[in-house]
């Protein structure tokens, strides 16, 4: 037998793994129509698919094989170098394409197509997902031309600090101070003691030289609130910190490795008056504070990102998706057959329990983001015109599906992992490192407990106006026709039953919370100490109503209008899709249902059987929907997913590139284990 050899020729054949090649070929629809789809049109995919053959053509595919071996400096080094050179790749393609356009660069820098070449994270991401996106909607025009440009052209490094180390989620708790001072038409920031330091802001510690820093807002030792402050931290030409600024990196974490996430602490920090974002709330140079029209206003920026989270949780899930489908499909063991040889893996039907879904569930989330950023814009364009209706309805939603996009995405990603055995523990398939860093979405951008309360809340608010006949968001108006119809509870089992089954459910909670709630106000609780203690039931109401809102806007995207515009073919697997995912949510969550609804055992044993058609119908069809994800074996970065299927010939070549392999005998075995073992010990 011929063995392996660590010479540079690939061991990778080019040829498709015919077990792989054989699904393709065998689905009953077309992946590219799924494909256009997925990607919102056949103009959208196209350019999609040219800014990924553009941007990922230089760029060293054993960058990332390699990338897991360098110390935690050299990473943090990489990333900004790696991220410097998308950066200069954008704006050249920017000049080839559309020379003197709108620049879209921007949007691209952070943007899922371009997560492959962002091996080690992107340093710079948050000035572009989060700070940008603030500086425009809280600067006034005379700011955003002043500064905010000078960040989204590159010209500085920024980044967005609120979070301290004492304090996340709870904002009002934040302890940076800002005090204005009137004789010299400043404000004065100071972090009073080391609780107050902020913590965690990606870029922060060595590649910001500028810092959006969120800190209570004080006239005349007067809190007025938190508000947000572009504050200079290091100088423009020596990146040294500036007189007063205490920065730095806050260590090694478990997932963005290359992220550069950081500390700062101000003492005595001086900014311009000017520098307070003054597009809603102003401080007059006489020290007159005029308030926001809306205090969330204040926050819209962390409501963009959660809509962005939504979108990402559900396309990493696709993700990981794609690369243990495809690993599932070429993988054979344990026969089902002892005459048989060994089959494909993704023939074992619990092996099909943990896959297909969470490529449902990826849809899922998808679509409702697409909904959820439908309404970011609707009420983006409110505000610019004064109107600010739609801002309790975008918030409560936009945390709904940040606390159950990261939630379930987080137990999918691990299930998939799972689902690859052994092989899935390898950093080079990729599913470790999709899993650490979507585990840090569900405390980022607002704590997952602390969200459904803020749901729950807002539940409340809702049901006490559904109680009066009083008008009612689209998302919750489902509460009133709860209340107002009996027979809503009622069980056929239909797409559109399911749907107002979950959303019974959640109306029913809500009720419980509401009535838990009432109670102990009653009994002489206040409002504050009742809602901690009815905290159980309203995080309970307001995942139930989560799901319900993701339940609806999957049925009607799947069976509504736009159906007539896509094949039957491919409206059929849709649909094998939505079933999976409503029966298979629905038999997960049947402790809550079961609650409410009257279902009987033939119920149960009929739902049990529509979820094993449902699997066995998407069987044919699986390798061919991922495919139609379509992300590039460069976006999956995984030994175990590509687009070949050779995954035991690249696990082996990933392997043999691991620089412990370069040399045939260690350094430590002559230092260390050598002698000990010739030392009679």
């Amino acid at each position: 037998m011929k063995s392996l050899n660590m010479s540079s020729q690939s061991i990778i054949p080019n040829t498709v793994n015919p077990d792989l090649q054989k699904e393709r070929d065998s689905a009953s629809f077309n992946s590219e129509e799924f494909a256009t789809w997925w990607a919102g049109g056949a103009d959208e995919l196209k350019f999609k698919r040219g800014i990924k053959e553009y941007m990922y053509k230089d760029f060293d595919k054993d960058d990332f094989i390699h990338l897991h071996y360098k110390s935690h400096q050299e990473i943090s080094e990489f990333g900004i170098q790696n991220s410097i050179k998308v950066a200069k790749k954008l704006r050249q393609l920017q000049a080839e394409r559309n020379p003197g356009g709108v620049d879209y660069w921007p949007t691209l820098f952070e943007a899922p197509e371009l997560w492959g070449v962002h091996l080690a994270g992107n340093p710079f991401g948050v000035m572009y997902v989060m700070l940008v996106r603030a500086l425009k909607s809280q600067c006034t025009p005379e700011q955003w031309e002043e500064f905010g440009k000078r960040v989204e052209r590159f010209e500085v490094t920024a980044t967005y600090a609120q979070t301290e180390l004492g304090h996340g989620t709870y904002l009002r708790g934040l302890e940076t101070r800002a005090d204005y001072d009137r004789e010299t038409d400043e404000f004065v920031l100071n972090s009073p003691k080391i609780s107050s330091y902020k913590w965690w802001p990606g870029g922060l510690g060595h590649a910001s030289n500028y810092c959006l820093i969120m800190a209570q807002l004080y006239i005349d030792n007067q809190l007025k609130g938190p508000h947000m402050f572009y504050v200079q931290v290091r100088e423009e030409d020596t990146h040294e910190p500036r007189p007063g600024v205490h920065i730095g990196e806050i260590g090694k974490k478990m997932g963005f490795i290359g992220v550069n996430n950081g500390f700062l602490g101000l003492k005595d920090v001086r900014i311009a008056r000017t520098r307070m974002l003054m597009r809603h709330a102003q401080v007059h140079s006489d020290g007159t504070y005029v308030k926001s029209p809306a205090d969330v206003l204040t926050y819209f920026a962390m409501v963009s990102t959660r809509c962005i989270i939504a979108r990402n949780c559900a396309l990493a899930l696709a993700m990981a998706s794609t690369i243990a489908t495809r690993y599932a499909a070429v993988r054979r063991q344990s026969p089902i057959n002892p005459k048989l040889p060994e089959p494909q893996i993704i023939d074992h039907v619990t092996q099909q329990l943990k896959l297909f879904p969470e490529i449902a569930t990826s849809v899922a989330y998808r679509l409702a983001y697409d909904y959820l950023w439908n309404l970011f814009n609707v009420t983006s364009s409110g505000i610019d015109q004064g109107k600010y209706e739609h801002l309790p309805e975008l918030h409560s939603l936009s945390c709904a599906l940040k606390v159950l996009s990261s939630m379930d995405v987080n137990a999918g990603i691990e299930r998939v992992r799972l689902a690859c055995g052994g092989h899935g523990y390898l950093n080079s398939t990729n599913l470790g490192n999709l899993y650490v860093n979507l585990t840090a979405a569900c405390t980022y951008e607002g704590e997952n407990t602390v969200l459904l309360l803020q749901i729950g809340r807002y539940l409340m608010k809702s049901w006490r106006a559904a109680l009066k006949g009083a008008p009612l968001a689209p998302t919750v108006s489902y509460l009133a026709d709860v209340q107002r119809s009996p027979e809503f509870g009622e069980w056929t089992g239909s797409w559109e039953n399911l749907v107002k089954a979950m959303q019974f459910t959640a109306a029913k909670k809500t009720e419980l919370a509401f009535n838990s709630l009432s109670k102990r106000i009653a009994n002489g609780e206040s409002e504050e100490e009742a809602a901690n203690h009815t905290g159980i039931e309203l995080t309970q109401a307001a995942e139930i109503h989560g799901r319900a809102f993701v339940f609806h806007s999957f049925v009607n995207e799947i069976s509504g209008p736009k159906s007539k515009t896509r094949s039957s073919a491919l409206n059929r697997v849709l649909e094998q899709l939505l079933e999976l995912y409503l029966v298979n949510a629905i038999l997960k969550n049947l402790s809550d249902i079961l609650r409410f609804i009257n279902l009987t055992g033939t119920d149960l044993s009929k739902l049990q059987t529509r979820l094993e058609t449902a699997l066995t119908k998407l069987r044919p069809d699986a390798v061919a929907i991922v495919d139609g994800f379509d992300f590039s074996d460069r976006q999956l970065n995984s030994t175990i997913g590509s687009f070949d299927g050779n995954a035991y010939e690249r696990l082996f070549d990933a392997a043999l590139k691991s620089p412990m392999n370069q040399k045939s005998v260690p350094k430590s075995f002559h230092e260390h284990l050598g002698p000990f073992m010739k030392s009679n010990m």
